[in-house]
């Protein structure tokens, strides 16, 4: 048998399986899994402790011959990677400094598709060159103005992106000018023909910069991972999973990190088919931070063919068409303008975890309950203090602060204040007259990842009622009772309640039909948008009657229109929380739900679980004069006089480049499918018939086969 490890880094928690690939394989393949806490400062911290987890007892077991586990171990012959760092790199701004070469691009290139803003104030240069639709040359490339900003350029950034005009139609200039690149910098270099074959320039020059961008972060990363490998002794292939669910080989990604956008969400896909063995289904994927849905149609993932959105950038990757929603288990629990409980879109460390990790925080919990019981009954129905509003918040260190980064006075002393753990931000914000800034201060530093606020979230509601017991539930209590007190005084009930326990019970119930709402809710967004086009306006009134309502589970007053939701596809639902909510959310949807076994390790399934798939795309024109046919690939242009000669050699390049790039991505053994589809229109005649017109050909070239394993070796001790 060959064992694959798989690991997820999420929002919250990065996840580790060890995998048995084979057929009648026993619990779905899942030997063991673990979870450890996702480090973002250093995103390889976490999957170092997560890979020490789950090899805990088998590096044990190989100190000690003759155990089974030792052969497991041993066997570990592929490790497949599916990682946030592209996503969350792009929606956080974060990257290294690029050159960007345009080739034969308008002055005005820039100022489309965002370009400018996505560039910011790295260099550009505009240079003579590109080619025209056709793929003919619009103008000779200009050698000596590339070489020469390549020169000038290289010092000053990390990597380089090449676009050129109509390249995907004639790549000439991109392959001379990145063959220039590496002669003249020695530097990472990105063409943009080599991302995708669509038209539109300044999106696939928006994509090549990004994707430029992204190589040296991508880079260390995978230098940490082979480095942890190493450290355990595993001498395996690294595979990273790309956007759209299939694998590709960790050097492949290291040349083409910006496929690896929306990695996750696309490995929940690929492991929720794996575990559940459904086919036809949408599938939820719930974890601390967000709520990811998406499409699975006949086995695959429905992708964006348009191109992943991320981070407010529309890119021509085609990835799991997924709708991403702010909704997790560690989702801040507030009130809305209306004073109504609402959960996310931010996330909050919850109470129960803070308490876990620093146990001086039961302590603050503690002293803060005992202050708000000592208030008594007359301060119910009372405007609340800014200290009860605060209490069960708190602030701490997420990750260091960036070496030469520059600080406000404020956010030094919110920063030196955090130094020997979290504080409770009633104590951060203790002078009225410095409320303000210090507020400020904190949400900058919050913003720029280095703090991160702890409060009441759904998971310590799932504490509290007994649906999780992972974190320290008396603190996850002590939160409720506190929120408990706020809700009381703001809505001014004025109402006793017969003990402290009921208020927090109760609104960590108020907690869970929350979710429940917000949940479907985005279960509806999803199916409306994927099935329909329907985008949902959520802050239109109408949808407290036609969505939120059948949702709710609540007796409302007889009126004209009643109103039920059935959704026509079963739910899959994936991620440690799904458990306590998604049972009520199909009820009310009317829909059957599958949670499968290891649900919570789906992701770290799916980058295993998946395989190896590229696609090459050409293309067949008429030649202008009408002479004959051009063949549009990847590596050049062809010119053919008969379409049987030009569909042959289009059908036969393509297949052979799609087979070389399915090895280079990792494949075994890939199997290639080729399909031609000629477009032909109907023309009327003056005498009222009608011929046939050929407009044009595509050929698309698919290869498909498992990731390639290494060589079994053995381990000594």
């Amino acid at each position: 048998m060959a064992i694959l490890l798989g690991i997820d880094t999420g929002g919250t928690y990065t996840d580790a399986v060890l995998y048995d690939d084979s057929p009648t394989a026993p619990h779905n393949g899942i030997l063991r899994s673990a979870k450890a806490l996702t480090t973002k400062y250093d995103l390889a911290e976490g999957i170092r402790n997560a890979i020490s987890a789950v090899l805990q007892d088998a590096e044990r077991e190989v100190r000690e011959p003759g155990a089974s586990g030792a052969a497991e171990y041993r066997d570990i012959r592929l490790v497949s990677l599916s990682t946030t760092l592209a996503t969350n790199a792009i929606v956080e701004g974060h990257g290294t400094p690029i050159g960007l070469l345009l080739l034969g691009y308008p002055s005005d290139a820039l100022d489309l598709a965002g370009l400018r803003q996505a560039v910011g104030s790295d260099p550009v240069a505009f240079i003579n060159g590109g080619h025209t639709v056709s793929g003919d040359e619009q103008m000779p490339l200009d050698i000596e103005a590339a070489r020469q900003a390549i020169a000038l350029h290289a010092p000053n950034v990390t990597a380089f992106a090449v676009s050129g005009y109509f390249a995907v139609r004639n790549p000439a200039h991109e392959l001379a000018v990145c063959e220039l690149v590496r002669e003249i910098a020695h530097l990472p270099v990105t063409c943009g023909h080599e991302l995708t074959s669509n038209l539109d320039a300044p999106r696939r020059a928006l994509t090549t910069v990004i994707n430029a961008r992204l190589i040296p972060l991508l880079q260390q990363l995978i230098l940490a991972v082979r480095g942890i490998l190493a450290e355990k002794g595993i001498r395996a292939e690294l595979m990273v999973v790309q956007g759209d669910g299939s694998l590709m080989d960790a050097e492949m990604a290291l040349r083409q990190p910006v496929q690896t956008i929306l990695s996750g969400p696309a490995a929940s896909v690929v492991g929720a088919r794996h575990l559940s063995g459904e086919d036809n289904v949408m599938v939820v994927d719930m974890g601390g931070t967000t709520s990811d849905v998406a499409l699975l149609q006949d086995g695959r993932p429905v992708l964006n063919k348009e191109g992943a959105t991320v981070g407010g950038w529309r890119t021509m990757v085609e990835a799991v068409a997924v709708h991403t929603f702010g909704l997790g288990g560690d989702s801040e629990v507030r009130l809305n303008d209306s004073g109504e409980i609402i959960v996310g879109p931010r996330r909050m460390t919850p109470l129960s975890l803070l308490a876990h990790q620093h146990p001086h925080a039961l302590d603050m919990l503690r002293q803060q309950l005992d202050a708000i019981r000592g208030q008594g009954s007359e301060g119910k129905g009372q405007r609340v203090g800014r200290g009860d509003q605060d209490a069960g918040t708190f602030a701490l260190r997420q990750r260091p602060i960036e070496s030469g980064a520059s600080l406000s006075s404020e956010q030094r002393l919110i920063w030196e204040m955090l130094a020997n753990g979290p504080m409770a931000l009633a104590e951060i914000i203790n002078e009225p007259r410095m409320a303000y800034f210090r507020r400020m201060a904190l949400t900058q530093l919050i913003d720029r990842g280095a703090v991160v606020m702890a409060g009441f979230t759904p998971s310590d509601a799932a504490h509290v009622l007994g649906n999780q017991s992972d974190w320290n539930t008396e603190a996850a209590y002590i939160g409720a009772a506190l929120w408990a007190h706020r809700w009381n005084t703001l809505m001014h009930t004025g109402q006793e309640t017969s003990s402290a326990d009921e208020d927090a019970q109760s609104i960590c119930r108020r907690v869970v039909r929350q979710v429940v709402v917000q949940s479907g809710r985005a279960l509806v967004t999803a199916a409306l948008a994927e099935a329909h086009g329907v985008i949902l306006d959520e802050r239109h009134p109408a949808q407290r009657l036609l969505i939120d309502r059948p949702l709710d589970g609540l007796a409302y007053p007889e009126g004209v229109l009643s109103v039920s939701l059935t959704l026509q596809r079963p739910i899959v639902a994936i991620g440690a929380p799904v458990a306590t909510y998604y049972p009520t959310v199909a009820e009310r949807l009317h829909t059957r739900l599958c949670i499968p076994p290891h649900a919570g390790m789906a992701n770290a399934v799916g980058a295993v679980a998946g395989g190896v798939m590229q696609t090459v795309h050409a293309q067949i024109k008429l030649l202008e004069d009408g002479s004959g046919f051009r063949v549009h690939l990847p590596t050049g242009i062809h010119d053919f006089v008969s379409l049987d000669d030009a569909g042959a050699f289009a059908v036969e390049q393509a297949g052979k480049l799609v087979e070389a790039l399915a090895h280079t991505a990792g494949a075994s053994d890939p199997q290639v499918q080729s399909q031609r589809h000629d477009h032909i229109a109907r023309v009327r005649r003056e005498d009222g018939t009608y011929d046939d017109m050929y407009i044009d050909s595509t050929v698309t070239a698919t290869a498909i086969g498992r990731p390639r394993l290494a060589e079994r070796v053995e381990i000594s001790d």
